[in-house]
């Protein structure tokens, strides 16, 4: 009894979350932050991580073992009731699918959240956990890569051009995905859980799909919010210098 009533009052707290004193965008719907379920394929286990974030969201697979990146699909949702509705920006698997709509089914139930697809034939996905139900940082929301600065020189880019990198987080997630909306190319995704608190932001790599070798890779830097851009200061998982800055996508 103690468990189911500890269950309940998790996904509750997740389904009607208010945001922390964090100015992070407003809550829309009673699914935002990250959602994961395990899967075992031919003797492999899988993980799924999905992510929603403000208006916008993620849904990847990796091997739970190594990190191995399998693919990735994301964009825009809204809910219906007791529907989803997935816009598809990028889809590493199918890029056929970029601009395509997707309706699943939603419910909570004692073993965790089930998403069912309207689409007859395909197999509903029980079991799905929340991560961070009803968490939030400074960062959590949606962003999109805005400029950089080097050498003391800024530069600022287009947001609302075809090619984009945006940067998903929740509470304790992130992911980041670089695509294009015009050519439907997928061209890169990597994510895993991250910390942001005074000034300092730390990811930890739970996948990377241009190189699977940076798994598990801690990554440190240093951050800031003048005027709202998110200022990301620190070096790349590759080493090298950067200094990036990120608009929050609205």
């Amino acid at each position: 009894m103690m468990k189911t009533r500890n269950w309940t009052i998790l996904f509750l707290a997740g389904l009607f979350a208010v945001q922390s004193s964090h100015a992070a965008p407003a809550i829309k719907g009673g699914l935002q932050g990250a959602w994961a379920r395990l899967t075992a394929t031919t003797g492999m286990e899988v993980k799924q991580v999905l992510l929603f974030s403000g208006e916008y969201f993620s849904w990847t697979e990796y091997q739970a073992a190594n990190g191995a990146f399998l693919n990735t699909r994301g964009g825009s949702w809204k809910m219906t009731g007791s529907q989803l509705v997935f816009t598809f920006e990028f889809h590493s698997a199918d890029s056929s699918q970029v601009g395509q709509t997707e309706a699943w089914s939603w419910a909570s139930e004692e073993a965790g959240l089930t998403l069912s697809p309207i689409e007859a034939g395909k197999p509903s996905l029980p079991g799905w956990k929340p991560i961070d139900a009803g968490q939030s940082t400074e960062l959590t929301g949606p962003w999109l890569m805005a400029g950089r600065v080097r050498d003391g020189e800024t530069s600022r880019r287009d947001t609302n051009v075809p090619r984009k990198t945006m940067k998903l987080l929740t509470g304790t997630r992130f992911q980041w995905i670089a695509y294009n909306t015009q050519t439907k190319q997928f061209l890169g995704t990597g994510g895993g859980t991250y910390t942001a608190q005074d000034g300092k932001y730390v990811e930890s790599l739970e996948f990377f799909s241009r190189d699977n070798s940076r798994v598990g890779m801690r990554l440190e830097f240093s951050f800031g919010l003048p005027d709202g851009d998110w200022h990301h200061e620190g070096k790349s998982s590759a080493g090298e210098p950067m200094h990036e800055i990120w608009a929050r996508r609205l």
